[in-house]
């Protein structure tokens, strides 16, 4: 964790990671992640890097790099195994960020929407 996390990155998301579909085209999801982050609501239009605009909700900053478009992330703590029954919102776009002082970590900015 870079210097910049470690004072910077003190709540907790929960991240489902999209796994696959089941038998009836159901997507199926992983067991609930925990991940260190800081977050921010601001609702405004964005557009994704290949052109798919949608309105953030929620910007989840974390060192975490696995999140994708598909996922679903919730700010705070679940153990629930259903992402929706937990009340999480679907990952609509990943950034990257350089860890530009230490280049331990690079930073993720998670953007979830409606």
């Amino acid at each position: 964790m870079s210097a910049a996390a470690n004072w910077s990155y003190t709540a907790t998301a929960t991240i489902w990671k999209k796994l696959d579909e089941d038998d009836y085209g159901k997507p199926t999801y992983s067991a609930p992640i925990q991940i260190l982050c800081d977050y921010g609501g601001d609702i405004k239009a964005s557009k994704s890097d290949v052109g798919i605009e949608f309105v953030v909700k929620d910007t989840i900053w974390t060192e975490y790099a696995l999140a994708e478009m598909g996922d679903f992330v919730l700010i705070g703590t679940s153990l629930s195994a259903d992402p929706l029954a937990a009340g999480a919102d679907e990952v609509r776009h990943v950034i990257r960020y350089a860890d530009t002082f230490d280049r331990v970590a690079e930073d993720f900015a998670i953007l979830t929407g409606v």
